[in-house]
Formats: structure tokens, sequence, C-alpha cells
């Protein structure tokens, strides 16, 4: 059963996940790139259920990890600690802010599978990727709303998945699970289904349904350039 959200990066993406968290009942522990101390404010309000710590503790003392760190970072994390737990890979490859990664050709390969490749031993789960900051916050909705909103899931192993899917229904999503992490390219830059859709209709966001994105998914070509918006 999932309780603990150990949260790695705390910037656009990563401080809304904490805040889902937090009001979904769930503890939280935060980490950056710098020390604890440089987390007091966002800490402040997200209140009790929330806490800064360590990278490694971060790890450690959680049930599951959200990498929310740029993809050119990804090299930083730590392998041997990350072993053996389920890591939400929240990154895309955008080359204005990333630069030049030879390995990462989404086109041919999705960012997701460059990510697994590097973190052996840990079960990556590709999900929270595909909305911006600002509509992932305000599109979040109790299970019992009929107006749900609908955010892709890509893993290789789909009880993981489900497990991903439950802890995304407590925060306020439904989900639709893509397949393997082979298939997440599906939700990258350029593609029907990222941010586009859930922001079209008013600032706050707009409702993509399940059948929606289904059907968003289902439109996804491949194509040279793969990246940005």
């Amino acid at each position: 059963m999932i309780k603990t959200i150990g949260i790695i990066g705390a910037g656009m993406i990563g401080g809304q996940v904490a805040r889902l968290s937090v009001a979904a009942g769930l503890n939280v522990i935060i980490c950056n790139s710098r020390t604890p101390d440089t987390l007091i404010s966002l800490i402040q309000e997200l209140g009790s259920k929330a806490r800064a710590a360590t990278v490694s503790e971060t790890i450690n003392e959680s049930d599951l990890v959200v990498a929310a760190i740029p993809l050119f970072a990804y090299k930083q994390l730590p392998v041997a600690e990350l072993k053996g737990k389920i890591v939400i890979d929240t990154m895309n490859y955008y080359p204005s802010r990333d630069g030049n990664m030879a390995e990462v050709q989404t086109n041919k390969i999705a960012s997701s599978e460059h990510f697994l490749r590097f973190l052996e031993g840990s079960i990556v789960v590709k999900t929270l990727n595909n909305m911006d900051f600002i509509s992932l916050l305000n599109l979040a909705r109790p299970k019992s709303d009929v107006e749900r909103t609908a955010m892709p899931i890509a893993c290789d192993n789909e009880a993981v998945a489900e497990t991903v899917a439950g802890y995304l229904d407590i925060i306020g999503y439904d989900s639709v699970y893509i397949g393997t992490l082979a298939e997440s390219w599906r939700a990258e830059p350029t593609m029907p289904a990222y941010v586009l859709p859930y922001r079209r209709s008013t600032a706050g966001g707009s409702l993509v349904s399940k059948k929606h994105l289904q059907e968003l998914l289902s439109m996804a070509v491949r194509h040279a350039k793969m990246f940005g918006i």
C-alpha cells in the first residue's frame, strides 16, 4: 500500500505532485539538487504531511519515487539506491533545454526506455509527463466526480502499472494503460495526447476523458522531430 511518496525534484512538476499528494492525505518526502533547507518555504506551504530530505532519505523512506527532474540530469540519480523501487518517470526530451543528447532519439526509441537502461534494477513507469504544471493541479478531481481527466501510463510490468494507476486515482486522475515503455512515445512531446488537449478550452485546463485520451493516443505517429510543443 502506498503511503509515502518520494519526489526527486522540487520544480514545477515536482511541486504540483507534492501538492496533490498531500491533499490526498499521503505523506511526501521531497528533495532537490541542493540541501533540504532550501525547500523550507515549500514545506511550510505543504504542511505537516511533507518534509524535505536528502536524495538518499527520499528514496529509502518512500513507497514510490517520482523523478521530476530535467532529462539531462537523469544520470545524476543513484542507481544502486533506486534498485527495486518503483520510479515514475515524468521526464521529456527538450533539446533546447537538455542539449543534444545523442543517445535520445525519440523517433526511434522512447526516452523512458533509455532511462530504464540506465536505471537497471528499478521498475520504471512513464506517467505524469504529458500535462503542463498548471493543468496538472487544476484538473485533479475526486473519484466521485463524473468530470475526471485521464493521463496515460506505460510500464513493462502491468501489475506495477495498476499500482501506479491507484496512486493517480488517489490524487485525482483516471488513467489509460498504453502498454510497455516501448509504447510511451505516444504521450511524448509533439504527440496528440501531449499538453495541448489539457489546456485547450480554459486557463484552468480542459477535461480529457479516458475515451478521448485513447483516441488521441491511437492518433500518434512517429516523426523525426519529436520534442517541444
